[in-house]
């Protein structure tokens, strides 16, 4: 039996203090890691008070980025290698997140993915073919990597906060059309945003919608 690879990276405890009441999982870009996008949970913290903050490590270590991650290897740019990359890490993906919310006593419906660029590939990925329909998903700078698939995979419909710059150079503004798209036809309640002149980055209008969105998903 192929052992499931596990997940460690930084956390960010509730900043009242006591225990979770709800949690987001940060999914970090291709060769970063969890120390990346831990660094937002001060940004949501105070809209947040009730929540953990965690932010895994990706499975994989990245070729020449020292201390880099990756959720799977960009040997091959072509569609189909997107398409079989979020496969490649999701059962570690699904285990992590169901461990969590055991340790935490939380359902589904108090946890939000946060992606950026290949994360957000993960959580698209990974939040429609969840069992329980998860509190949300936000994608900052991603795609779908895998949208021939979707329509028949999908099994719940987590609302869904999509955020990408105009002028991103690696995965360009297109990409959140399209999957606004096709998310739309297949009933997902999408909100979209982009923001101008921004590359492949988050950026503060970014964040206050992400708070915005989390607030309105946890209540």
């Amino acid at each position: 039996m192929t052992q499931i690879p596990t997940h460690d990276g930084p956390r960010a405890a509730p900043a009242s203090g006591g225990p979770a009441k709800s949690l987001v999982i940060f999914l970090h870009g291709y060769g970063s890691n969890g120390a990346d996008l831990i660094d937002l949970a001060p940004h949501w913290a105070s809209a947040l008070p009730d929540t953990l903050f965690l932010a895994p490590d990706a499975p994989q270590p990245c070729d020449g980025v020292p201390y880099g991650r990756q959720w799977w290897p960009l040997t091959s740019l072509a569609p189909q290698a997107r398409a079989a990359g979020v496969r490649v890490s999701a059962p570690a993906l699904n285990a992590y997140i169901d461990a969590q919310l055991a340790a935490h006593s939380l359902s589904e419906d108090k946890l939000a993915l946060v992606g950026f660029s290949q994360g957000t590939m993960m959580a698209l990925h990974i939040g429609p073919r969840r069992t329980r329909t998860l509190a949300g998903i936000i994608g900052f700078s991603g795609m779908l990597a895998d949208p021939d698939a979707l329509a028949a995979e999908v099994v719940t419909q987590p609302p869904i906060l999509l955020v990408h710059g105009d002028r991103d150079e690696v995965l360009p503004v297109e990409a959140l059309h399209q999957a606004d798209v096709q998310l739309k036809g297949l009933d997902f309640e999408v909100a979209s945003h982009v923001s101008p002149g921004l590359g492949h980055s988050i950026d503060e209008p970014g964040l206050q919608l992400g708070a915005r969105f989390l607030i309105e998903r946890f209540a």
